[in-house]
């Protein structure tokens, strides 16, 4: 049965944010970020639901992968020039992320400051996160919701940015054309995350 890839609609949202809280479960970002575990897996899904409600969904750049009706991976990309939040969209995701982090917040809010401090300035798609469920990780999910969007960036003749979490995504990203343009390194002893940029072909 073949990968079907679509644009993220509301209805997917709750499937996608679960995806994606299992698919980072495990990585080293959000571990630095919330280190319990028990925390960890509740927080992600609802902060991920949060970003894909009241930022991601008005985008329209965003895509969900399915196979027999079921998510197995999701994307959150936001279009060239529609990054920053608007002064509503910050405060409206607030309860959201206080809800999902409570007290963690700070460590968020840490690495998003860093994030952005590393961030390029020329227009371009940008991938803020890729994941799909660890029971079909290497099903073709990830693959298919890569080349769907990254489709469209060629076609555009547009540039495309992301932040790999680790180094064992590095290779990864690097086979759709996307190379390493330096390092962000967490504080106090966090993980590094390396930023990688894709060229308009």
């Amino acid at each position: 049965m073949p990968v079907d890839v679509h644009a993220l609609q509301r209805r997917d949202v709750r499937g996608a944010a679960g995806v994606l809280g299992r698919a980072f479960y495990d990585d080293p970002v959000t571990m630095w970020m919330v280190p319990g575990n028990e925390s960890r897996a509740r927080a992600l899904p609802r902060g991920f639901a949060t970003l894909a409600r009241r930022h991601f969904l008005s985008r329209g750049g965003s895509e969900v992968a399915s196979r027999g009706g079921i998510i197995g991976g999701a994307t959150l990309w936001d279009p060239p020039g529609r990054r920053k939040d608007s002064r509503l969209e910050k405060l409206s995701m607030i309860p959201g992320f206080v809800w999902a982090f409570g007290r963690r917040g700070a460590r968020m809010e840490q690495v998003a400051r860093l994030m952005e401090e590393n961030h390029p300035q020329e227009p371009h798609w940008y991938l803020m996160l890729i994941g799909t469920d660890p029971t079909v990780r290497g099903a073709g999910f990830g693959q298919s919701l890569m080349r769907s969007r990254l489709d469209r960036c060629d076609a555009e003749h547009a540039p495309a940015y992301l932040e790999a979490s680790k180094p064992d995504l590095v290779p990864y990203y690097s086979r759709f054309g996307f190379e390493v343009t330096g390092e962000i390194k967490l504080p106090d002893g966090g993980p590094s995350m390396f930023p990688m940029w894709r060229a308009p072909r």
